[in-house]
């Protein structure tokens, strides 16, 4: 079998376990966030925090919810990175040093897992499974909190009630999360990836010296890491660590399950507004970049251009053998166009075009599938500019699922999508024209310009994936990165719960002859090219300068 070959049966198989899944998942996420009942551990959980979990809250109680349990999150997390070396289970390893420990905090409570930092040499287990592996699960649980937050926006009528965020919180660990995780955790382990607390240890003796290496609870963090689309590894390795990936089973599975919940919320969508054709126009719309990119990615990797990539008989620098183009082809589209940031493979290898279709995939808002709770209302933002722009080719006031898409919502729409770029572009434009940051920049010319840009598009899309090259472990890049992560996180969700409140106050309004069919295939084709035009005339110049300009060099 070809090695073309092998990459569309492993894309093939991956698309045939999501359909198998899909429904099922969806359909109980539905449930989990519109049930009025209450486990006994959930109660337990409310007690201790003082929530009460029936009471409605408005967008603006929501919020100030999300930023409360966030700005605790990252307090603790840095306190707990400052403590490190008089925690018991440290390793030895010293305590963090601040403008890491606070590049670190945002960064996992961003959901970005952005690390600038050797894991294996930086975290001891405390830190691991305290600190970094409980914001897993509680920094996706929060997107997917704001993700329902706005479909109840679509789905509720003249009432500015939303939910209750301390509620949506728990259940989506509780119900979602946890039990997933320890099923993907019981894979790994069974194939090969290790779950210990032991210390460092010498691996065999080596021509100059010895290799060490400690252990760790790893798959159970890699579990999560995946299924919450975090993306921050154990081993500085990352998925191309075989203690994290050892097979190319487990990397295809890891790739299952970063898709898995993005996936499964467009039908938890459809269910919850009460449509779910309309769920399936935003899956189509999603697949669609999805699978694009990745045919886009094994052209470009299997294209033998050059010397080296013709003898090899593809681009195999920076890649696993293991894995081979085609899985670490997907890896790669997966990682980026969800706010993972895992890698099986170093996208600063990558040919100048493949380099810059990661990048590209940053750039869409990581929409397709996208991140967990992120990637749907990311989407769904870019259905209401959609259906915006068509209804000013047609004179009429634009509708999306039976709610007019006014001045202000239009407003909180675009503000929304301004943000990420205007946090991209301002930093690396400050990192290139300061005189110290250029310092850290590996190579020169089209490429070194790639590391600092690829930077801070994972930093502000919350990604946490790192093109390689660039040495981010320095104060600016530590604090610069760390602003963006928590820009890039908090200040859209400001706007899509305003959103979601000035939509849940609408009465809704009936469909005419004239009111655009938002769950037909020419809806999704219009959202697909607006999402493209719109990302396209936002960073083809950056792009030029850097990824297609190498490509083309």
């Amino acid at each position: 079998m070809g090695p073309v070959t092998a990459g569309v049966l492993q894309l093939l198989a991956l698309i045939g376990a999501l359909a198998v899944v899909h429904a099922p998942l969806g359909n109980h996420m539905a449930r989990v966030y519109s049930s009025p009942e209450h486990l006994r551990v959930e109660k337990w959980i409310y007690k201790g925090i003082g929530a009460d979990p029936d009471t409605e809250m408005r967008w603006t109680a929501y919020l100030r919810g999300v930023l409360a349990f966030s700005f605790a999150g990252v307090l603790f997390l840095y306190l707990l990175q400052r403590v490190q070396g008089v925690l018991p289970g440290s390793l030895g390893f010293d305590s963090v040093e601040p403008a890491q420990a606070f590049n670190t905090a945002a960064s996992f409570v961003a959901n970005t897992n952005w690390q600038s930092y050797y894991g294996e040499q930086t975290m001891g287990h405390v830190v691991q499974t305290a600190g970094l592996a409980v914001q897993n699960f509680v920094s996706a649980a929060v997107g997917m909190a704001v993700a329902v937050a706005l479909v109840r926006g679509f789905a509720r009528a003249r009432t500015g009630e939303l939910g209750n965020f301390w509620a949506d919180l728990v259940r989506g660990v509780t119900r979602v999360l946890v039990p997933l995780a320890i099923l993907g955790a019981l894979v790994l382990v069974a194939c090969g990836v290790i779950q210990n607390f032991s210390g460092i240890h010498e691996v065999g003796q080596f021509t100059g010296g010895s290799q060490q290496w400690n252990g760790g609870a790893v798959a159970s963090q890699e579990a999560i890491k995946e299924l919450g689309t975090n993306g921050g590894g154990y081993f500085n390795a990352n998925s191309a660590h075989p203690f994290e990936n050892p097979t190319p089973f487990t990397n295809l599975f890891e790739i299952f399950l970063i898709l898995l919940i993005p996936v499964s919320l467009t039908r938890t969508f459809g269910v919850m507004v009460g449509s779910v054709r309309q769920g399936y126009a935003i899956l189509a719309t999603m697949a669609t970049i999805w699978v694009g990119f990745v045919a886009l990615m094994m052209w470009t990797e299997f294209a033998h251009q050059g010397l080296a990539p013709q003898v090899a008989g593809a681009a195999m620098e920076g890649k696993e053998l293991r894995f081979g183009v085609g899985g670490s082809s997907i890896f790669a589209v997966t990682t980026t166009l969800t706010s993972t940031g895992a890698v099986d493979s170093f996208h600063s290898s990558y040919t100048g075009f493949g380099g810059g279709i990661t990048m590209l995939g940053m750039m869409l808002g990581e929409i397709a599938p996208g991140g967990v709770g992120s990637g749907l209302y990311g989407m769904l933002i870019m259905a209401i500019i959609a259906v915006f722009i068509a209804g000013l080719m047609v004179g009429r006031t634009p509708e999306y699922l039976g709610k007019k898409i006014g001045p202000r919502e239009i407003k909180l729409a675009a503000v929304y999508i301004l943000i990420t770029p205007a946090l991209v572009l301002v930093f690396t434009s400050l990192s290139m024209a300061l005189p110290t940051p250029p310092n850290s920049m590996l190579n020169p010319g089209a490429h070194g310009f790639s590391e600092v840009l690829y930077a801070f598009t994972s930093a502000a899309n919350n990604n946490g994936s790192a093109f390689a090259g660039l040495n981010a472990n320095t104060d600016w890049f530590n604090t610069t990165t760390g602003l963006a992560m928590l820009l890039g996180r908090f200040l859209p969700m400001v706007f899509v719960l305003a959103l979601a409140g000035s939509l849940a106050g609408q009465q809704p309004v009936p469909a005419t002859a004239g009111t655009l069919r938002t769950e037909k295939p020419m809806f999704t084709g219009l959202l697909v090219g607006a999402i493209l035009i719109i990302v396209g005339l936002t960073y083809f110049p950056v792009l030029a300068l850097g990824p297609l300009a190498e490509g083309l060099a």
